[in-house]
């Protein structure tokens, strides 16, 4: 059965830990259902594919309006989450988990916590998320190399896009463009 685990660290950051069933042919998982997250009033409404070679680092991006929900289907990648709601009572703190091979877990991703990840192999991951992507109208980053922050991303050289590379460190985004509330 899986089980749902609150994630202390960043208000709202869940974890569900599924359960596999094995046998000779191979084996079955849920990945995710509503059910899991009740006190979340979402609909998902979109379901995206990321393929990206061992090495690539993506983020940290952030929305106002949109929850993900992150599975690696294949690979190994470490998920990093910096929540960044200043309204927030985990205001500026971290979270980091390995996902995928030894670790089937769903993440619980809610708006206005910035998140990123590094592949650690070569790796697929889906998200389904609550609002339609718009071109990048609620598509916000932040460096993922914010000092502040103190992210351990294990690779010393990651495959970095223009765009993430381009991202301002958290104190230099302007307030209109930071998460408004706690969700």
């Amino acid at each position: 059965m899986t089980t749902i685990e609150t994630i202390e660290e960043i208000n709202g950051l869940q974890i569900a830990r599924l359960r596999a069933y094995i046998d000779d042919r191979g084996r079955f998982m849920e990945t995710f259902r509503k059910e899991w997250f009740p006190q979340r009033s979402w609909q998902q409404i979109q379901c995206n594919r990321s393929d990206s070679r061992q090495g690539v680092l993506r983020g940290l991006h952030y929305h106002h309006h949109q929850i993900d929900y992150w599975y690696v289907l294949a690979g190994r990648i470490r998920a990093s989450l910096v929540d960044i709601r200043e309204d927030s009572p985990t205001y500026l703190n971290t979270f980091q988990v390995d996902m995928g091979e030894q670790n089937d877990v769903g993440l619980f991703i809610p708006s206005g916590v910035a998140h990123g990840f590094i592949a650690l192999t070569d790796v697929t991951l889906t998200y389904t998320v609550d609002n339609y992507f718009d071109g990048g109208a609620d598509e916000y980053g932040v460096a993922w190399n914010d000092p502040q922050f103190a992210l351990d991303w294990v690779i010393a050289d990651p495959a970095v896009s223009e765009r993430d590379r381009s991202n301002p460190l958290l104190s230099e985004i302007p307030a209109g463009d930071l998460p408004l509330k706690t969700v």
